[in-house]
Protein backbone atom coordinates (compact mmCIF):
# COMPACT_ATOMS: atom_id res chain seq x y z
CA UNK A 1 0.00 0.00 0.00
CA UNK A 2 2.75 2.57 0.73
CA UNK A 3 4.74 1.58 -2.50
CA UNK A 4 1.26 2.51 -4.51
CA UNK A 5 0.47 5.90 -2.28
CA UNK A 6 4.16 6.57 -3.50
CA UNK A 7 3.14 6.39 -7.27
CA UNK A 8 3.72 9.54 -9.19
CA UNK A 9 0.70 11.27 -11.23
CA UNK A 10 1.09 9.81 -15.03
CA UNK A 11 1.56 6.46 -13.26
CA UNK A 12 -1.52 6.84 -11.24
CA UNK A 13 -3.52 7.90 -14.62
CA UNK A 14 -1.63 4.93 -17.18
CA UNK A 15 -2.51 2.11 -14.25
CA UNK A 16 -6.08 2.94 -13.50
CA UNK A 17 -6.25 3.25 -17.09
CA UNK A 18 -4.69 0.19 -17.17
CA UNK A 19 -7.12 -1.63 -14.95
CA UNK A 20 -10.45 -0.12 -16.81
CA UNK A 21 -9.10 -1.46 -20.26
CA UNK A 22 -8.24 -4.72 -18.13
CA UNK A 23 -11.86 -5.39 -17.00
CA UNK A 24 -13.93 -3.45 -20.11
CA UNK A 25 -12.12 -5.03 -23.04
CA UNK A 26 -12.83 -8.28 -22.36
CA UNK A 27 -15.90 -7.54 -21.26
CA UNK A 28 -16.40 -6.08 -24.61
CA UNK A 29 -15.52 -9.05 -26.36
CA UNK A 30 -17.09 -11.67 -24.82
CA UNK A 31 -20.50 -9.27 -25.46
CA UNK A 32 -19.02 -9.24 -29.17
CA UNK A 33 -18.32 -12.47 -29.71
CA UNK A 34 -21.85 -13.50 -28.16
CA UNK A 35 -23.54 -11.25 -30.43
CA UNK A 36 -22.05 -12.65 -33.68
CA UNK A 37 -22.37 -16.00 -32.43
CA UNK A 38 -26.23 -15.35 -32.13
CA UNK A 39 -26.86 -13.67 -35.36
CA UNK A 40 -24.42 -15.85 -37.33
CA UNK A 41 -26.06 -19.08 -35.96
CA UNK A 42 -29.61 -17.42 -36.55
CA UNK A 43 -28.07 -17.06 -40.47
CA UNK A 44 -27.09 -20.19 -40.59
CA UNK A 45 -30.20 -21.92 -39.52
CA UNK A 46 -32.27 -19.63 -42.09
CA UNK A 47 -29.87 -21.22 -44.61
CA UNK A 48 -30.75 -24.50 -43.35
CA UNK A 49 -34.74 -23.96 -43.72
CA UNK A 50 -34.70 -22.30 -47.12
CA UNK A 51 -33.12 -25.94 -48.17
CA UNK A 52 -35.76 -27.24 -45.74
CA UNK A 53 -38.43 -25.94 -47.58
CA UNK A 54 -37.17 -26.53 -51.17
CA UNK A 55 -36.60 -30.31 -50.27
CA UNK A 56 -40.39 -30.22 -48.83
CA UNK A 57 -41.54 -28.31 -52.11
CA UNK A 58 -40.06 -30.89 -54.32
CA UNK A 59 -41.13 -33.61 -52.06
CA UNK A 60 -44.23 -35.76 -53.56
CA UNK A 61 -45.44 -39.32 -53.53
CA UNK A 62 -45.66 -42.01 -57.06
CA UNK A 63 -48.57 -43.98 -56.38
CA UNK A 64 -47.49 -46.37 -59.61
CA UNK A 65 -44.46 -47.24 -57.57
CA UNK A 66 -45.52 -46.68 -53.90
CA UNK A 67 -42.85 -44.69 -52.94
CA UNK A 68 -41.84 -41.18 -51.87
CA UNK A 69 -39.68 -39.13 -54.84
CA UNK A 70 -38.06 -35.87 -55.09
CA UNK A 71 -39.05 -34.14 -58.18
CA UNK A 72 -36.72 -31.02 -57.54
CA UNK A 73 -32.63 -30.80 -57.77
CA UNK A 74 -31.41 -28.73 -54.85
CA UNK A 75 -28.69 -27.46 -57.02
CA UNK A 76 -26.20 -28.24 -54.87
CA UNK A 77 -23.70 -30.57 -55.37
CA UNK A 78 -22.60 -30.96 -52.33
CA UNK A 79 -26.11 -32.79 -51.34
CA UNK A 80 -24.37 -35.55 -54.06
CA UNK A 81 -20.99 -36.15 -52.28
CA UNK A 82 -21.14 -39.18 -50.04
CA UNK A 83 -20.49 -37.91 -46.34
CA UNK A 84 -20.04 -34.47 -47.14
CA UNK A 85 -21.83 -33.34 -44.07
CA UNK A 86 -24.81 -31.64 -46.32
CA UNK A 87 -27.63 -33.82 -46.18
CA UNK A 88 -31.36 -34.61 -46.12
CA UNK A 89 -33.76 -36.83 -45.17
CA UNK A 90 -37.74 -37.70 -45.53
CA UNK A 91 -38.87 -40.17 -43.23
CA UNK A 92 -42.17 -41.79 -41.61
CA UNK A 93 -40.35 -43.09 -38.76
CA UNK A 94 -40.90 -46.65 -40.12
CA UNK A 95 -40.21 -47.98 -43.71
CA UNK A 96 -40.28 -45.10 -45.81
CA UNK A 97 -37.41 -42.85 -45.85
CA UNK A 98 -35.93 -40.69 -48.75
CA UNK A 99 -32.63 -39.32 -48.52
CA UNK A 100 -29.83 -36.84 -50.18
CA UNK A 101 -27.32 -39.07 -52.23
CA UNK A 102 -24.23 -38.14 -49.73
CA UNK A 103 -25.78 -40.05 -46.93
CA UNK A 104 -25.61 -42.97 -48.42
CA UNK A 105 -26.16 -46.06 -46.43
CA UNK A 106 -26.16 -43.81 -42.87
CA UNK A 107 -29.60 -42.59 -41.33
CA UNK A 108 -30.25 -39.60 -39.36
CA UNK A 109 -31.69 -39.61 -36.25
CA UNK A 110 -35.70 -39.07 -35.96
CA UNK A 111 -37.04 -36.48 -33.55
CA UNK A 112 -40.84 -35.92 -33.59
CA UNK A 113 -41.65 -32.32 -33.95
CA UNK A 114 -44.86 -30.24 -34.35
CA UNK A 115 -42.83 -26.65 -36.10
CA UNK A 116 -39.39 -26.07 -36.92
CA UNK A 117 -37.00 -27.39 -34.75
CA UNK A 118 -33.13 -26.44 -35.22
CA UNK A 119 -30.34 -28.21 -32.84
CA UNK A 120 -26.96 -29.64 -33.37
CA UNK A 121 -26.22 -33.70 -33.59
CA UNK A 122 -23.69 -36.24 -34.78
CA UNK A 123 -23.87 -37.28 -37.79
CA UNK A 124 -22.15 -40.37 -39.79
CA UNK A 125 -18.81 -40.96 -38.19
CA UNK A 126 -19.27 -38.90 -35.60
CA UNK A 127 -19.09 -35.40 -37.45
CA UNK A 128 -21.18 -32.52 -36.01
CA UNK A 129 -23.83 -31.38 -37.29
CA UNK A 130 -26.31 -28.45 -37.35
CA UNK A 131 -29.76 -29.45 -38.15
CA UNK A 132 -33.11 -27.82 -39.10
CA UNK A 133 -36.17 -30.45 -39.41
CA UNK A 134 -39.97 -30.36 -38.92
CA UNK A 135 -43.23 -32.79 -40.06
CA UNK A 136 -45.13 -32.72 -42.46
CA UNK A 137 -48.16 -34.09 -44.04
CA UNK A 138 -48.55 -35.33 -47.32
CA UNK A 139 -51.42 -36.90 -49.61
CA UNK A 140 -51.93 -39.48 -49.30
CA UNK A 141 -50.02 -41.00 -46.84
CA UNK A 142 -51.88 -41.00 -43.58
CA UNK A 143 -48.78 -40.66 -40.80
CA UNK A 144 -46.64 -37.70 -40.77
CA UNK A 145 -43.11 -37.44 -42.69
CA UNK A 146 -40.32 -35.89 -41.17
CA UNK A 147 -38.32 -33.83 -43.12
CA UNK A 148 -34.49 -32.77 -42.32
CA UNK A 149 -31.78 -31.05 -43.29
CA UNK A 150 -28.14 -31.06 -41.97
CA UNK A 151 -24.99 -29.00 -42.46
CA UNK A 152 -21.77 -29.74 -41.22
CA UNK A 153 -21.21 -27.82 -37.70
CA UNK A 154 -17.41 -26.85 -38.94
CA UNK A 155 -18.32 -24.41 -41.39
CA UNK A 156 -20.14 -22.04 -38.51
CA UNK A 157 -17.92 -22.76 -36.13
CA UNK A 158 -14.81 -22.03 -38.50
CA UNK A 159 -16.60 -18.71 -39.10
CA UNK A 160 -16.97 -18.24 -35.14
CA UNK A 161 -13.45 -18.80 -34.57
CA UNK A 162 -12.52 -16.03 -37.10
CA UNK A 163 -14.68 -13.42 -35.48
CA UNK A 164 -13.40 -14.65 -32.00
CA UNK A 165 -9.60 -13.76 -33.58
CA UNK A 166 -10.59 -10.72 -35.01
CA UNK A 167 -12.84 -9.23 -32.05
CA UNK A 168 -9.30 -9.86 -30.06
CA UNK A 169 -6.75 -8.31 -32.15
CA UNK A 170 -9.26 -5.20 -32.31
CA UNK A 171 -9.90 -4.67 -28.73
CA UNK A 172 -5.95 -5.14 -27.84
CA UNK A 173 -4.59 -3.10 -30.95
CA UNK A 174 -7.34 -0.52 -29.46
CA UNK A 175 -6.44 -1.07 -25.72
CA UNK A 176 -2.64 -0.49 -26.86
CA UNK A 177 -3.90 2.53 -28.95
CA UNK A 178 -5.41 3.99 -25.84
CA UNK A 179 -2.54 3.35 -23.93
CA UNK A 180 -0.19 5.23 -25.99
CA UNK A 181 -2.54 8.20 -26.64
CA UNK A 182 -3.36 8.31 -23.37
CA UNK A 183 0.62 8.64 -22.22
CA UNK A 184 0.99 11.59 -24.69
CA UNK A 185 -2.34 13.19 -23.05
CA UNK A 186 -0.69 12.62 -19.90
CA UNK A 187 2.32 14.06 -20.93
CA UNK A 188 1.51 17.07 -22.47
CA UNK A 189 -1.65 17.64 -19.68
CA UNK A 190 1.06 17.10 -17.06
CA UNK A 191 3.90 19.55 -18.64
CA UNK A 192 2.83 22.47 -16.54
CA UNK A 193 3.65 20.30 -13.09
CA UNK A 194 6.65 19.47 -14.80
CA UNK A 195 7.66 23.09 -15.14
CA UNK A 196 6.30 23.84 -11.68
CA UNK A 197 8.63 21.03 -10.11
CA UNK A 198 11.57 22.77 -12.09
CA UNK A 199 11.16 25.97 -10.97
CA UNK A 200 10.54 24.80 -7.41
CA UNK A 201 13.95 23.24 -7.97
CA UNK A 202 15.84 26.31 -8.89
CA UNK A 203 14.15 28.24 -6.09
CA UNK A 204 16.01 25.32 -3.71
CA UNK A 205 18.75 25.51 -5.42
CA UNK A 206 19.02 29.48 -4.88
CA UNK A 207 18.67 30.22 -8.79
CA UNK A 208 15.60 31.68 -8.37
CA UNK A 209 13.16 33.91 -6.01
CA UNK A 210 10.40 32.91 -7.22
CA UNK A 211 7.84 30.61 -9.44
CA UNK A 212 6.88 31.23 -12.50
CA UNK A 213 3.11 31.72 -12.77
CA UNK A 214 2.58 31.46 -16.71
CA UNK A 215 0.37 28.48 -15.69
CA UNK A 216 -2.84 26.90 -15.94
CA UNK A 217 -5.68 28.81 -13.58
CA UNK A 218 -5.26 25.95 -10.95
CA UNK A 219 -1.97 25.65 -10.55
CA UNK A 220 -1.15 29.59 -11.41
CA UNK A 221 -3.10 30.12 -8.08
CA UNK A 222 -0.94 27.35 -6.40
CA UNK A 223 2.23 28.88 -7.83
CA UNK A 224 0.97 32.44 -6.83
CA UNK A 225 0.37 31.24 -2.83
CA UNK A 226 4.16 29.55 -3.20
CA UNK A 227 5.35 32.46 -3.95
CA UNK A 228 3.48 34.41 -1.42
CA UNK A 229 4.96 31.89 1.41
CA UNK A 230 8.30 32.23 -0.07
CA UNK A 231 8.40 36.13 -0.22
CA UNK A 232 6.88 35.80 3.85
CA UNK A 233 9.08 33.70 4.76
CA UNK A 234 12.24 35.57 3.48
CA UNK A 235 10.87 38.83 5.41
CA UNK A 236 10.44 37.00 8.65
CA UNK A 237 13.97 35.55 8.48
CA UNK A 238 15.56 38.75 7.45
CA UNK A 239 13.40 40.28 10.19
CA UNK A 240 14.89 37.71 12.75
CA UNK A 241 17.93 38.41 12.05
CA UNK A 242 17.99 42.20 12.08
CA UNK A 243 15.89 41.18 15.36
CA UNK A 244 18.40 39.39 16.89
CA UNK A 245 21.33 41.65 15.49
CA UNK A 246 19.57 44.40 17.62
CA UNK A 247 19.03 42.19 20.55
CA UNK A 248 22.87 41.68 20.60
CA UNK A 249 23.11 45.73 20.75
CA UNK A 250 20.53 45.84 22.92
CA UNK A 251 21.87 43.49 25.84
CA UNK A 252 25.50 44.37 24.87
CA UNK A 253 25.56 47.88 27.27
CA UNK A 254 23.55 46.42 30.19
CA UNK A 255 25.85 43.56 30.40
CA UNK A 256 28.83 45.89 30.54
CA UNK A 257 27.25 48.06 32.61
CA UNK A 258 26.20 45.28 34.97
CA UNK A 259 30.29 44.57 34.94
CA UNK A 260 31.67 47.84 35.91
CA UNK A 261 29.00 48.07 38.55
CA UNK A 262 30.16 44.62 39.89
CA UNK A 263 33.94 46.02 40.66
CA UNK A 264 32.59 48.22 43.04
CA UNK A 265 31.14 44.98 45.12
CA UNK A 266 33.16 43.60 48.22
CA UNK A 267 34.84 40.12 47.44
CA UNK A 268 33.21 37.35 47.18
CA UNK A 269 30.40 38.50 45.93
CA UNK A 270 32.33 40.34 43.47
CA UNK A 271 33.92 37.33 42.00
CA UNK A 272 30.44 35.73 41.91
CA UNK A 273 28.51 38.28 40.04
CA UNK A 274 31.29 38.03 37.79
CA UNK A 275 30.76 34.77 36.86
CA UNK A 276 27.12 34.59 36.41
CA UNK A 277 27.09 38.07 34.25
CA UNK A 278 30.19 35.94 32.19
CA UNK A 279 27.44 33.35 32.02
CA UNK A 280 24.92 35.34 31.13
CA UNK A 281 26.85 37.02 28.09
CA UNK A 282 27.73 33.70 26.70
CA UNK A 283 24.59 32.83 26.93
CA UNK A 284 23.27 35.26 24.90
CA UNK A 285 26.27 35.54 22.22
CA UNK A 286 25.74 31.66 21.52
CA UNK A 287 22.39 31.75 21.23
CA UNK A 288 22.06 35.03 18.95
CA UNK A 289 24.82 33.90 17.14
CA UNK A 290 22.60 30.94 16.12
CA UNK A 291 19.56 33.01 15.38
CA UNK A 292 21.45 34.63 13.18
CA UNK A 293 23.03 32.37 11.32
CA UNK A 294 19.64 29.99 11.19
CA UNK A 295 18.81 31.58 7.92
CA UNK A 296 17.41 29.74 4.82
CA UNK A 297 18.84 26.92 4.65
CA UNK A 298 16.76 25.17 2.40
CA UNK A 299 16.95 27.92 0.35
CA UNK A 300 20.44 29.54 0.23
CA UNK A 301 22.33 29.37 -3.22
CA UNK A 302 24.99 28.64 -4.07
CA UNK A 303 28.13 30.91 -3.53
CA UNK A 304 31.81 31.56 -4.38
CA UNK A 305 33.74 30.28 -1.17
CA UNK A 306 36.64 32.57 -1.94
CA UNK A 307 34.83 35.79 -2.79
CA UNK A 308 32.54 35.11 0.19
CA UNK A 309 35.60 34.73 2.36
CA UNK A 310 37.97 37.75 1.07
CA UNK A 311 36.40 39.87 3.88
CA UNK A 312 37.50 37.44 6.17
CA UNK A 313 40.65 35.99 5.49
CA UNK A 314 41.61 40.11 4.38
CA UNK A 315 40.76 41.16 8.10
CA UNK A 316 41.85 38.03 9.66
CA UNK A 317 45.15 38.52 7.99
CA UNK A 318 45.62 41.98 9.45
CA UNK A 319 45.31 40.53 12.92
CA UNK A 320 47.55 37.60 12.13
CA UNK A 321 50.40 39.83 11.24
CA UNK A 322 49.95 42.17 14.11
CA UNK A 323 50.27 38.72 16.38
CA UNK A 324 52.78 37.39 14.41
CA UNK A 325 51.14 34.64 12.96
CA UNK A 326 51.20 33.75 9.50
CA UNK A 327 48.18 32.97 8.17
CA UNK A 328 48.12 31.09 4.64
CA UNK A 329 45.01 30.01 2.45
CA UNK A 330 44.50 27.34 -0.41
CA UNK A 331 40.72 27.27 -1.70
CA UNK A 332 40.41 25.21 -5.10
CA UNK A 333 38.81 26.93 -8.00
CA UNK A 334 35.37 27.11 -8.37
CA UNK A 335 34.57 25.89 -5.25
CA UNK A 336 31.17 26.89 -4.42
CA UNK A 337 28.78 25.68 -1.47
CA UNK A 338 25.14 25.80 -0.63
CA UNK A 339 24.98 28.63 2.53
CA UNK A 340 24.33 31.86 3.14
CA UNK A 341 26.96 34.44 3.17
CA UNK A 342 26.74 35.17 6.65
CA UNK A 343 26.52 31.40 7.82
CA UNK A 344 30.05 30.74 5.82
CA UNK A 345 31.59 33.80 7.00
CA UNK A 346 30.61 32.86 10.98
CA UNK A 347 31.96 29.43 10.45
CA UNK A 348 35.39 29.90 8.85
CA UNK A 349 35.64 33.01 11.20
CA UNK A 350 35.43 31.40 14.06
CA UNK A 351 37.36 28.49 12.99
CA UNK A 352 40.39 30.66 12.34
CA UNK A 353 39.75 33.23 15.28
CA UNK A 354 40.33 30.16 17.21
CA UNK A 355 43.17 28.77 15.49
CA UNK A 356 44.71 32.45 15.57
CA UNK A 357 44.70 32.40 19.92
CA UNK A 358 46.18 29.01 20.11
CA UNK A 359 48.18 29.59 17.03
CA UNK A 360 52.12 29.61 17.46
CA UNK A 361 53.07 30.85 14.28
CA UNK A 362 51.05 29.30 11.77
CA UNK A 363 47.61 28.82 10.48
CA UNK A 364 46.36 27.23 7.63
CA UNK A 365 43.09 27.34 5.73
CA UNK A 366 42.56 24.59 2.97
CA UNK A 367 39.10 24.33 0.84
CA UNK A 368 38.24 21.29 -1.75
CA UNK A 369 35.64 19.27 -2.95
CA UNK A 370 34.50 15.47 -2.14
CA UNK A 371 32.15 13.14 -1.40
CA UNK A 372 29.39 15.05 -2.75
CA UNK A 373 30.56 18.46 -0.84
CA UNK A 374 33.02 20.73 -0.14
CA UNK A 375 35.68 20.38 2.99
CA UNK A 376 37.01 23.29 4.79
CA UNK A 377 40.17 22.68 6.68
CA UNK A 378 41.65 25.02 9.21
CA UNK A 379 45.03 23.72 11.16
CA UNK A 380 47.51 25.98 13.22
CA UNK A 381 50.70 24.71 14.91
CA UNK A 382 49.41 25.04 18.79
CA UNK A 383 49.40 23.26 21.88
CA UNK A 384 46.41 20.66 19.79
CA UNK A 385 44.18 18.75 21.96
CA UNK A 386 43.67 15.30 23.43
CA UNK A 387 40.85 13.48 22.49
CA UNK A 388 39.03 14.39 26.14
CA UNK A 389 39.55 17.83 25.16
CA UNK A 390 38.62 17.52 21.66
CA UNK A 391 34.84 16.28 23.54
CA UNK A 392 34.82 19.25 25.66
CA UNK A 393 35.77 21.80 23.13
CA UNK A 394 32.53 20.64 21.47
CA UNK A 395 30.78 21.83 24.42
CA UNK A 396 28.66 25.52 24.43
CA UNK A 397 30.88 27.68 26.54
CA UNK A 398 34.00 25.48 27.08
CA UNK A 399 37.50 27.31 27.78
CA UNK A 400 40.38 25.02 27.92
CA UNK A 401 42.23 27.76 29.31
CA UNK A 402 40.77 30.79 31.56
CA UNK A 403 44.03 33.04 30.76
CA UNK A 404 43.50 33.17 26.98
CA UNK A 405 41.23 36.09 25.86
CA UNK A 406 37.44 34.77 24.02
CA UNK A 407 34.40 33.68 24.94
CA UNK A 408 34.96 30.11 24.08
CA UNK A 409 31.89 29.49 22.02
CA UNK A 410 33.96 29.48 18.67
CA UNK A 411 33.82 25.57 18.00
CA UNK A 412 29.80 24.98 19.58
CA UNK A 413 28.64 27.81 16.90
CA UNK A 414 30.56 26.23 14.50
CA UNK A 415 29.19 22.69 15.43
CA UNK A 416 25.84 24.31 15.32
CA UNK A 417 25.86 25.88 12.24
CA UNK A 418 27.41 22.99 10.42
CA UNK A 419 24.70 20.27 11.83
CA UNK A 420 22.15 23.06 10.64
CA UNK A 421 23.60 22.46 7.07
CA UNK A 422 23.62 19.20 7.56
CA UNK A 423 27.81 18.92 7.53
CA UNK A 424 30.28 17.02 9.89
CA UNK A 425 32.62 18.68 12.20
CA UNK A 426 36.31 16.46 12.98
CA UNK A 427 38.16 17.45 15.25
CA UNK A 428 42.16 15.61 14.57
CA UNK A 429 45.75 16.38 14.88
CA UNK A 430 47.17 19.02 12.54
CA UNK A 431 50.09 18.39 10.63
CA UNK A 432 51.30 21.74 11.45
CA UNK A 433 51.85 20.01 15.12
CA UNK A 434 48.23 21.68 16.66
CA UNK A 435 44.63 21.28 16.38
CA UNK A 436 43.04 20.11 12.72
CA UNK A 437 39.34 21.19 12.52
CA UNK A 438 37.96 19.62 9.39
CA UNK A 439 34.17 20.74 8.19
CA UNK A 440 32.19 18.67 5.24
CA UNK A 441 29.17 20.85 4.00
CA UNK A 442 27.08 18.78 1.47
CA UNK A 443 26.72 20.31 -2.23
CA UNK A 444 22.74 20.21 -1.94
CA UNK A 445 20.26 20.94 0.14
CA UNK A 446 18.84 19.28 3.41
CA UNK A 447 15.70 18.03 1.51
CA UNK A 448 15.32 17.33 -2.46
CA UNK A 449 12.24 17.38 -4.32
CA UNK A 450 10.81 14.14 -5.30
CA UNK A 451 10.12 13.71 -9.21
CA UNK A 452 6.59 12.91 -8.43
CA UNK A 453 5.81 13.92 -12.24
CA UNK A 454 6.88 11.67 -15.14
Amino acid sequence: MNRLSRLSLASRLILATLLVLAVTLPLAGIGLAQHFRTTATDAFDRQLEALLNVVIAGLAWDNVQQRLVQERNLGDPRFEQVFSGWYWQVSDGADRVLTSRSLWDQRLAVRESTGVVRHDMEGPRGAPLRVVERDIHLAPLEAPLHVSVAAPRETLDLELDRFSRLVALSLAGLGLLVLIMLALQVRWGLAPLRRMQADLVQVENGDAERLDTRLPAELARLAGATNAVLARDRRLMEHARHAAGNLAHALKTPVSVLTTLADGIEEPRRTRMRDELGRIDDAVRHHLARATAAGDVGLAPKVAVAEVLAPILDGLGRLAGRRGVKLEHSLADGLRVRMAHQDLQELVGNLLDNALRWANGHVRLEGLTGDDGIWLCVEDDGPGMDETQRGAAMARGSRLDERRSGNGLGLAIVADLVALHGGRLQLDASRLGGLSARVWLPARPLAEVPAAVD
